[in-house]
């Protein structure tokens, strides 16, 4: 492909703009051609059609990279009703690829990145890999081989990438069309602007590497996770080096037998839900492609540009909000939400209302009950959270939910979908009880991490908490 990726705004807006009508030309068109055709012939009709639309939407948002395929890696772990449901599979597999195989920068552009930050390879890397092994919406990921010996993954900026990212940040009007072609539910301008706003911080190499290296300490020898720490002298602005994680992808992982799944499924809730609540700050990116099966058997997770932190204050807003809806107590639920300007004081919203919203977006962690997540579950939750106007919820359509908020509830649906797509079983308010209720924890993974955990605090070893921001 091209060398850079395309920046102005009216080049973007206007690929945007024709993805948005011919998804909507695409299936106006099929649906009059299923007139009159017989079920084989309808069935593989539905079938080309889908496949059509995810080539066209890898191609695209691939190609301009930015917040524009940050929606399509988000896209891929919903289940959409944009296809038959017998072809969701198919589809969200295409879509993966905006996670994992997406196109290519060549070579040549990349290096001249590199090098304008850090000189000559052969000054920092014995050995260096010009095929990529990821490719994400902000850059792509190399392994490489330091001169001292150590083997890394070396994240690079895609050239133009900046420009481009500001570039969607102007375009909300026609992001929001393109996501309302997929996913109706969800094309508010609202949610477009927290993607794009949050999206920015993910340009922050420097943060990232800070951040990165700061969690990699906090976890460093814990029994079931691990997090690569960052090489900091070799960070810069537009390289980010890490250590390198030799691990199998997550479609390996959904391959496993449900044991290990569910396993996993308990490492990757504890790692993007509990922190929150425990340290006040909280990955903003859960998604497939940032967790690996690493050789030791440890889940390894990646990618740290939406790392987010909370005031004290509002973390325990939401504690107390999700604790109240947990216990059924509707009307405490309601004039918690009042008090803090959640709810329009002309909108006619009874406490019943709110109940049952939150039970509809978050009920998986009050359910006390062994309960498997699947790609419908989760979609149904993202639906009625991002827009309730379209479900049984429109008397919610006025909440005004809090700027501070918003990420994290991003954070908490997100992990439901990509959890969904492993298709893991636990009792999950056993685990969320640790963190709604300060209970010591019950399964045996919670309880090899405490353990661990207080024998590194007695060490010392601890990372101090992050500093909170409001």
């Amino acid at each position: 492909m091209a060398g850079r990726v395309p920046e102005g705004r009216v080049v973007r807006g206007a690929r945007l703009g024709r993805l948005a009508a011919g998804q909507a030309v695409r299936g106006a068109g099929a649906r009059l051609a299923m007139i009159g055709r017989t079920e084989e012939a309808r069935r593989r009709l539905a079938q080309r059609s889908a496949m059509q639309a995810a080539q066209q939407l890898v191609a695209v948002l691939g190609s301009m990279k930015g917040a524009a395929m940050k929606l399509g890696q988000m896209l891929s772990v919903l289940d959409l009703d944009l296809v038959p449901e017998e072809h969701r599979a198919m589809f969200r597999e295409k879509l993966a690829e905006l996670r994992d195989r997406a196109p290519a920068v060549e070579f040549a552009d990349m290096r001249r990145v590199i090098e304008a930050d850090l000189g000559p390879l052969a000054r920092v890397f014995a050995d260096f890999d010009e095929m990529p092994v990821a490719a994400a919406s902000i850059g792509q990921v190399y392994r490489a081989r330091l001169r001292d010996g150590r083997m890394v993954a070396v994240k690079v900026k895609y050239p133009g990438v900046d420009a481009a990212v500001h570039a969607d940040m102007r375009n909300l009007e026609m992001l929001s069309g393109l996501l309302r072609a997929f996913l109706p539910s969800a094309g508010d301008h609202s949610v477009l602007a927290e993607i794009s706003r949050n999206i920015g911080g993910e340009l922050d190499y420097l943060g990232e590497a800070a951040t990165q290296h700061r969690i990699a300490a906090r976890y460093r020898g814990h029994p079931f996770l691990t997090v690569p720490g960052s090489v900091l002298e070799h960070c810069a602005p537009h390289v980010l080096v890490t250590d390198y994680v030799d691990g199998r992808p997550f479609d390996d992982i959904r391959s496993l037998p449900a044991a290990d799944r569910d396993r996993i499924g308990e490492i990757i809730y504890r790692f993007y839900i509990t922190p929150l609540f425990t340290h006040y700050e909280f990955c903003g990116d859960p998604h497939p492609g940032n967790i690996l099966l690493a050789a030791d058997g440890r889940v390894a997770f990646v990618d740290f540009g939406l790392y987010n932190h909370m005031a004290p204050a509002d973390v325990e807003f939401e504690r107390t909000g999700l604790r109240t809806a947990c216990e059924l107590r509707a009307d405490d639920l309601h004039r918690h939400w009042a008090a803090r300007g959640i709810l329009d004081p002309v909108a006619d919203v009874t406490p019943q209302d709110c109940l049952d919203y939150v039970w509809a977006a978050t009920g998986w962690h009050f359910l006390d009950e062994p309960l498997t997540i699947t790609p419908e579950l989760a979609t149904a939750a993202v639906i009625m959270a991002v827009d309730p106007r379209t479900t049984e919820f429109r008397g919610l359509r006025s909440q005004l939910l809090p700027p501070e908020h918003v990420f994290s509830r991003r954070a908490d649906l997100l992990t439901f979908a990509t959890l969904g797509q492993l298709h893991t079983t636990a009792n999950w308010h056993h685990l969320a009880r640790e963190w709604l209720y300060h209970e010591p924890p019950v399964t045996e993974i919670g309880c090899a991490t405490a353990e661990w955990e207080a024998g590194t605090q007695a060490r010392g070893k601890v990372a101090p908490k992050a500093a909170t921001t409001s």
